[in-house]
């Protein structure tokens, strides 16, 4: 470890914008990047056993809006919704139609309740979708490329 790194105070919470040094190989010297860069790296190498990259979120308020991320080559998607609480309202948007690949799937699981529930296509249409979601519900969206649809299948 660097006798610089070492010297510097510690922090006891982090924040988004938080900056850690790294060595970059393909850049050949040291370079810094944010806790946010960090954790959506992370994100999109983390791969469950049955190939689906799991992306979590944890809305604190009524009204959140949470988007499904695109993945390397339109792979499959476990979102993890952990809201502090039960609420009113929230809306997930799923791939954007660009991104989005024929048998493409997305699993939803959330711990609490969501009253009012809403599935942004995205440029997609989206059929079958839930409108409130139960604590611990969950549900599973299949993407059609012939005619742009995101269906419910589980």
């Amino acid at each position: 470890m660097s006798v610089e790194i070492i010297r510097l105070s510690a922090v006891d919470e982090l924040a988004a914008g938080d900056q850690f040094p790294l060595y970059s190989a393909a850049n050949g010297d040291a370079r810094r990047t944010s806790l946010t860069l960090l954790t959506e790296y992370m994100q999109n190498q983390i791969t469950s056993q049955d190939g689906m990259q799991t992306q979590y979120a944890a809305p604190n308020a009524t009204g959140f809006t949470l988007t499904v991320a695109p993945t390397v080559a339109g792979g499959d998607v476990w979102l993890r919704v952990t809201p502090t609480a039960g609420f009113a309202a929230g809306t997930i948007t799923l791939p954007a139609l660009a991104s989005s690949v024929d048998r493409q799937e997305v699993l939803v699981t959330c711990n609490q309740a969501v009253t009012t529930f809403t599935v942004n296509g995205n440029g997609s249409t989206v059929e079958g979708a839930p409108t409130t979601l139960a604590a611990n519900a969950f549900f599973r969206l299949r993407y059609e490329a012939v005619f742009h649809v995101w269906v419910r299948v589980g």
